[in-house]
């Protein structure tokens, strides 16, 4: 990806898209590739695709303090170093300062968040995974949230499209729960996760294991500009070889190469500019990150990406005459609804055998357990209602369990040669309900170095996510006892909103403009023009990882868009 440009003496164009993440990336590239004059808006610096991944290629010793960060930048990130990306010298430079971009927490909330060129793009996990009906009907079926306005048959073209540009490697599980997609060839397992899936198998009725759905390329496929996955597991880095998906390495060189695009990083979106007369949203204002200029840009339609929090504060902030409140928050539900993915519950333990048995690569994946309990729609099987799915791996210990007093000089040579045994560990990744007031708002009295409100959170998880937990930490050590493993310790640790970093929900989709924000089109019920694409949107949580969802919805929207404009319906 070349360095962009802006050209300052243009002001209006066909497309704003604010945010270059996930969902930015592939708003931008639809758009363009359809022949839409784009500017895409991000508040952070610039990021070249190899060119800033400037720890990419070093070594663990090449770190002044190993994988620690320094007591000085510790102090400038008290809050995102409560997730590992965040506290390690390798990574933690891909998320904000917390001193400089400060947030109010009611009830701990882990708000972890990347301001510059690509966004989370560059650190998420990969995991890619389809929406059944199951999920898309859940709210109607058990009476929580508000119906989603869309099935599964709406969006599955758009899985394909997506799955296909992107590259997900995976298996074909012909599970109703979990659909099957395009996949490139799915990563192996090793010899222990093997067994672990046979003895699943065995066991257990309906329960299979699988390597995960990761948005990485295997196979011999051609992507434009990007090589199949190294097996170097430094994904967080940045990956010069492009050879996991992200907005650097795949949709924003897509959207450049049109013509079509314009990217102005350093511009802090601070509201979406409401036209009454036409009653749609003329464009946006901005804050100049590094100047402080203040700059309006205009549009015929609106595409907002900039992440659930980040989108919502946008709206919330966008008041007029006709929305006192914010922009299309007729609903009051702007700001409503956050939502999450708990985790920190499961089980591992240790298995006899396989020690003729080692594994090749750093490979950035592990095992995946589709969801099993609650799949009869509105009967409950458990305690609870909704359900979960498992994410885990096996490895062999490091050198320093084997050894009962640590040696030196050759003995710990010796020792060090010598692979531990085998460990297996299982998590579980649930499903939050949508609750009205676990909420996000904006403190006009703590402002930031932009003047501008600063995001409360006051949310946590319920009787339901608690029951879950109890029952995925159950779950998870059962399988391991069947299928062989000793010395099984369950675990369910205390878990904080946040903290699986899918916050999503604050401008939830629905069927009615008076309990929700978007319609079915991810566009705001009473502003047309203005599309919502990113994890605001989400209408119920799932347990699975939502990026690919975020995706689908966004290619759709875009294409909806473009035929709106033609139409002259926006």
């Amino acid at each position: 990806m070349s360095k962009f440009y802006f050209n300052e003496e243009q002001d209006s164009y066909d497309a704003i898209v604010v945010g270059t993440g996930i969902s930015g990336g592939w708003a931008a590239k639809e758009l363009c590739e359809k022949g839409l004059k784009t500017l895409i808006l991000e508040r952070g610096p610039m990021v070249e695709h190899i060119k800033d991944y400037k720890t990419a290629l070093m070594d663990d010793w090449d770190f002044p303090h190993g994988m620690e960060l320094s007591l000085d930048e510790k102090a400038k990130r008290p809050k995102q170093s409560r997730t590992n990306k965040g506290r390690s010298a390798d990574s933690y430079k891909w998320f904000v300062n917390d001193l400089e971009h400060p947030y109010n927490e009611t009830k701990p909330f882990n708000w972890m968040r990347g301001y510059h060129v690509g966004g989370r793009s560059i650190t998420w996990g990969r995991q890619s995974y389809r929406w059944s009906d199951l999920d898309f009907e859940a709210n109607k079926n058990d009476g929580h949230g508000v119906d989603w306005p869309v099935r599964y048959k709406d969006i599955a073209p758009w899985y394909d499209k997506v799955e296909t540009y992107i590259g997900v490697s995976g298996e074909n599980l012909g599970l109703p729960q979990l659909p099957d997609g395009q996949f490139l060839p799915m990563m192996q397992l090793n010899c222990v996760e093997q067994h672990f899936r046979d003895g699943v198998s065995k066991n257990f009725d309906g329960r299979v294991v699988t390597a995960g759905r990761i948005a990485h390329i295997t196979g011999d496929k051609s992507f434009e500009g990007r090589t199949k996955c190294q097996f170097r597991n430094r994904c967080a880095r940045g990956c010069p070889f492009g050879g996991y998906f992200s907005s650097n390495s795949s949709t924003l060189p897509a959207a450049e190469r049109t013509g079509n695009l314009t990217l102005r990083p350093d511009s802090i979106v601070t509201e979406v500019v409401y036209d009454p007369n036409t009653k749609k949203a003329s464009g946006v204002k901005v804050i100049d990150r590094l100047t402080k200029e203040k700059l309006v840009f205009n549009a015929k339609v609106i595409f907002l990406c900039a992440s659930a929090v980040a989108s919502t504060s946008i709206l919330l902030q966008s008041k007029s005459d006709r929305f006192p409140n914010g922009l299309g928050n007729d609903s009051d539900q702007l700001g409503r609804n956050i939502m999450d993915h708990h985790l920190g519950a499961g089980a591992n333990g240790k298995i006899d055998g396989y020690d003729d048995k080692y594994y090749k690569g750093r490979r950035p994946n592990g095992i995946y357990i589709p969801r099993f309990e609650n799949l009869n729609g509105a009967s409950k099987d458990k305690n609870y209602i909704r359900g979960f799915g498992y994410q885990g791996g096996a490895n062999r210990k490091d050198w320093k369990t084997s050894i009962a007093e640590f040696g030196v000089g050759v003995k710990l040579k010796e020792a060090i040669l010598k692979p531990g045994g085998w460990v297996m560990g299982v998590g579980g990744f649930g499903e939050i309900l949508p609750y009205s007031d676990n909420k996000m708002t904006l403190d006009y009295d703590n402002l930031d170095s932009w003047g501008l409100p600063t995001v409360t959170f006051d949310a946590e998880i319920r009787e339901n996510e608690l029951d879950m937990r109890e029952d995925i930490a159950v779950s998870a050590a059962e399988m391991l006892k069947k299928a062989g493993f000793r010395d099984i310790k369950m675990n369910n640790s205390k878990y904080n909103m946040g903290h699986g970093i899918h916050e999503m929900g604050t401008a939830r989709m629905g069927r009615d403009p008076k309990t929700s924000v978007l319609n079915g089109h991810n566009q705001v019920h009473t502003v047309p023009n203005v599309y919502v694409t990113d994890g605001a949107f989400m209408t119920s949580s799932s347990c699975v990882n939502p990026s690919l969802t975020y995706m689908a919805f966004t290619a759709r929207a875009a294409d909806h868009a473009v035929q709106e404009l033609k139409n002259g319906n926006i």
